[in-house]
């Protein structure tokens, strides 16, 4: 019984680690960018999900649209909305920036990116995990919020 809990405990101890040791690793990198101008695809791992290529159901997720003519004023909203989730801006430019949420426990990273696209009224987003296997929803999720958030601002 005592070996029994031993080992216990010591697996218990090692996994906690590895995750803090994937947490750190999960720190060096950035956010893919955009790939022929489109926000990059996601791998085959259920960690990422992406509105800009819509053949890809299982991380599909809808863009957030816009008003016609109002693409910029509702960029700067989704911009605010995505700091105040705790989004850190790591890069940006005319049509695209990227940010980076930490995890409180292990520090995971995960990269949010957004990319206007002006004939379509939309803006896209994707939301993804730099290490690690599933994100158990975490980044879907985000989106949601974001999402949520973003149309309470909107209507006001």
């Amino acid at each position: 019984m005592k070996t029994t809990l031993v080992i216990l405990l010591v697996s218990i101890f090692a996994i906690i680690i590895l995750f803090f040791i994937l947490g750190f690793f999960s720190k060096s990198g950035n956010a893919p960018g955009l790939i022929d101008g489109k926000l990059s695809q996601c791998s085959s791992k259920p960690n990422c999900v992406c509105s800009d290529i819509k053949a890809d159901g299982q991380h599909y997720i809808e863009p957030i649209l816009v008003s016609e003519n109002n693409i910029q004023d509702s960029l700067v909203v989704v911009k605010q909305v995505i700091q105040d989730m705790g989004g850190v801006l790591q890069s940006e430019n005319k049509n695209y920036a990227a940010y980076r949420f930490t995890s409180k426990i292990f520090g995971f990273v995960d990269d949010l990116e957004i990319r206007t696209d002006m004939k379509q009224n939309v803006i896209h987003i994707r939301s993804a995990s730099r290490v690690g296997y599933s994100d158990r929803g975490v980044n879907r999720n985000r989106l949601e919020k974001m999402r949520e958030n973003f149309k309470q601002k909107t209507s006001q």
